[in-house]
């Protein structure tokens, strides 16, 4: 309905109704009822507000069709309620989008997310995710290697991940939740690569460990041990460090950063976990690490970020099976159609791409 789409583009946008009523020209009070459903806008009025809230007019008549399930924030405890709100209705346009074209194709474009089969249902102790991680790895045929591209991996599966733009001073990571049962993650688009890796991968760590951990075992402790365990497994570790180190040169933390897409400090987690160093050797590290500045930004030029492109994929994917046509394909995007047609016919194409991708 228009009052609840105008209502989450506010929202999303972080503007009151004074705000809003001020940057279109109208009253608060006109705002409020539009967003009570008493009143409606004239057409200049709406074309004004679809330019202040950064939306299509197609948006504010877009039917309601999901809700966000078992929302889970990964934030400092800092972040105002307010900012949470803009990120989440900006992440439920994202979603909304993504729901809608899914639904165009005759055949759903991505298989449904499953656990593993034959994890343990009761997991004893931290250790035992190392198992864990690596069964994923194997029914995923992942292998030991690095993984280059783990969004690609998570669509692979079943999970959407989205990436959003935030302005919540670095105080958002990300969220998890479902719609209609299918796992949703979100990550900030602002943070380093490695960073983003390890927030995806502890997400998938609550999706696979869910149900299964002993009452002792603390679920976030948990999901950090897989999330490292996924992105470098015990056997690498071992073929990268040896069996046990007395030292390890800083240099090979930030290489094997850049091989593994994890930080020097979780690098320095796993040694730990697995005993290849002590407890106290990882101590001192990080106390170094907190000298130098470096457990705020780790040494050297970040590791890349992920990319989300499934979505883009896909909307190219239903246009060229005609599925749908290039206004339809230009409204999913976010983006004009003469923006659209300069992508599509590849001008130009990364930063309408990113812009759009970040909506």
């Amino acid at each position: 309905m228009f009052k609840n789409r105008l209502h989450n583009a506010r929202k999303a946008a972080g503007l009151s109704l004074r705000d809003l009523g001020e940057q279109v020209g109208v009253s608060h009070a006109a705002i409020k009822k539009y967003e009570d459903g008493t009143a409606m806008p004239s057409s200049d009025i709406l074309i004004r507000l679809s330019r202040q809230l950064n939306v299509r007019t197609e948006y504010f008549f877009r039917p309601d069709t999901v809700a966000l399930e078992g929302v889970e924030y990964r934030k400092r405890s800092t972040l105002p309620k307010k900012q949470l709100d803009a990120i989440s209705h900006k992440v439920m346009d994202q979603i909304e989008r993504r729901i809608e074209l899914e639904r165009l194709f005759p055949l759903s474009p991505v298989q449904e997310f499953a656990a593993v089969d034959g994890l343990p249902q009761v997991i004893e102790s931290l250790d035992q995710i190392e198992e864990i991680a690596d069964g994923v790895r194997h029914a995923w045929n992942l292998g030991l290697d690095p993984i280059p591209d783990l969004i690609d991996v998570l669509e692979t599966h079943g999970i959407r991940v989205f990436m959003v733009e935030s302005d919540a001073d670095k105080k958002f990571d990300g969220l998890a939740a479902s719609v209609s049962g299918m796992p949703i993650v979100v990550v900030c688009s602002h943070w380093p690569g490695d960073r983003q890796r390890f927030t995806l991968a502890h997400e998938l760590g609550h999706l696979m460990l869910e149900g299964r951990l002993a009452a002792d075992l603390d679920e976030e402790r948990a999901c950090n041990r897989f999330a490292g365990a996924f992105l470098f497994p015990a056997e690498s570790v071992r073929q990268e460090l040896g069996e046990h180190r007395n030292a390890v040169e800083l240099k090979e933390l930030g290489l094997l950063k850049d091989e593994f897409g994890l930080s020097m400090a979780a690098i320095l987690y796993r040694a730990r976990d697995l005993e290849v160093i002590t407890a106290g050797y990882r101590e001192r590290l990080t106390k170094l690490f907190q000298v130098k500045g470096w457990s705020r930004k780790e040494p050297g030029p970040d590791y890349p970020a992920e990319k989300a492109h499934v979505f883009e994929q896909l909307v190219f994917h239903a246009l060229a099976e005609e599925y749908i046509g290039e206004s339809k394909a230009a409204e999913l995007l976010g983006m004009s159609l003469m923006e659209f047609r300069r992508v599509r016919s590849m001008e130009n194409t990364e930063e309408p791409l990113r812009a759009a991708a970040n909506q």
